[in-house]
């Protein structure tokens, strides 16, 4: 009786398995960095600025004229109580970022101003507003 020199064995090796899913994982942790995370699509005026600041509420103007405070819309009359549950108590100089669409009118961001400034007025604090632009090209 011949026997066959070459047997054909039933094993799998999980080394290829464990490479596809780190590569798997790399992939979705850099697509996932690649996600903006501004909620809202606005084109920024340009500046040369390069002010950075600790924000603790950001306003959103879009280029309808709609009003966002942390991604929740609100009404230019609600504006002011909004911004101020959104500043964290004990804090007497937090940053409002406010980032308006490039086509708004100024008396828009004006409102904006204004509801920081009642908040001053109102708890005697300095909480300041920066307007968020892109860098030019």
């Amino acid at each position: 009786m011949i026997r066959s020199q070459n047997q054909i064995k039933v094993e799998t090796s999980s080394s290829t398995m464990s490479d596809l899913v780190f590569l798997l994982l790399i992939f979705f942790m850099i697509t996932s960095t690649l996600i903006s995370p501004n909620a809202v699509k606005l084109l920024l005026p340009e500046s040369n600025s390069k002010t950075m600041a600790k924000q603790n509420v950001t306003v959103y103007i879009d280029e309808t004229y709609q009003f966002q405070v942390n991604d929740n819309p609100v009404t230019p009359e609600t504006l002011e109580n909004t911004i101020y549950a959104g500043i964290e108590s004990g804090i007497n100089d937090a940053c409002v970022v406010l980032r308006a669409d490039k086509t708004v009118p100024v008396q828009y961001i004006v409102t904006v101003i204004d509801a920081v400034n009642a908040i001053n007025d109102r708890t005697n604090s300095k909480h300041k507003v920066i307007l968020a632009t892109s860098p030019k090209k």
